[in-house]
């Protein structure tokens, strides 16, 4: 069962990031969020969600 994000910018950092990690899989986590919600202009609760969502991810 996978949880779907709400909002297409939030879609589109998920999806960034998920790139990101592809090409550098020793990428910071961290970094990778705060980056895509500026370039995505996510909210701070979309920010907190993507970071919930790319540690869930890696686990």
């Amino acid at each position: 069962m996978s949880i779907q994000p709400e909002g297409e910018d939030l879609r589109k950092a998920v999806k960034w990031v998920s790139e990101e990690r592809k090409l550098n899989q020793k990428a910071n986590l961290q970094k990778l969020v705060q980056e895509a919600s500026l370039r995505f202009n996510l909210s701070p609760a979309d920010g907190e969600f993507l970071a919930r969502f790319v540690r869930q991810e890696e686990e």
